[in-house]
């Protein structure tokens, strides 16, 4: 069965950091990539919650830090809030995503997983003064 490895990427290249998911169908639609994608960091993060998550979007009332933000106590966080976050967040370019050398432009857009594709997530930082 297919696997899929996400990993955050920045300007200049992909992060260092990235997690593979695997015993996938052979093609899921870029929705259920991202509500898969969030469901497993907010998992790993619950497992052991501390007042830093370093996931795909903010979580309610964190502040952003390098390379991620900072809650203002450990807690345990809503996959389904964040994965709500983060449906939104890709609707208004708050991030993009690439599969395999080509950008997925449209939620309902079907990726085909057979060749255990990467994904790459790149967070877009609105500039500060307009």
């Amino acid at each position: 069965m297919p696997a899929v490895t996400f990993r955050d990427g920045t300007a200049t290249g992909t992060g260092p950091a990235a997690f593979r998911v695997a015993d996938l169908p052979a093609a899921m639609t870029a929705r259920e990539l991202i509500r898969l994608r969030v469901r497993e960091e907010v998992a790993r993060f619950n497992a052991r919650p501390t007042d830093r998550f370093n996931g795909l979007v903010r979580p309610e009332d964190a502040e952003i830090e390098l390379n991620g933000y900072r809650l203002r106590e450990p807690r345990t966080l809503d996959w389904e809030r964040q994965a709500a976050v983060a449906e939104k967040a890709f609707l208004s370019n708050g991030f993009f995503m690439l599969a395999g050398d080509r950008q997925v432009e449209d939620l309902d857009e079907e990726i085909d997983l057979s060749g255990d594709p990467e994904l790459v997530f790149i967070k877009l930082v609105p500039l500060a003064g307009g």
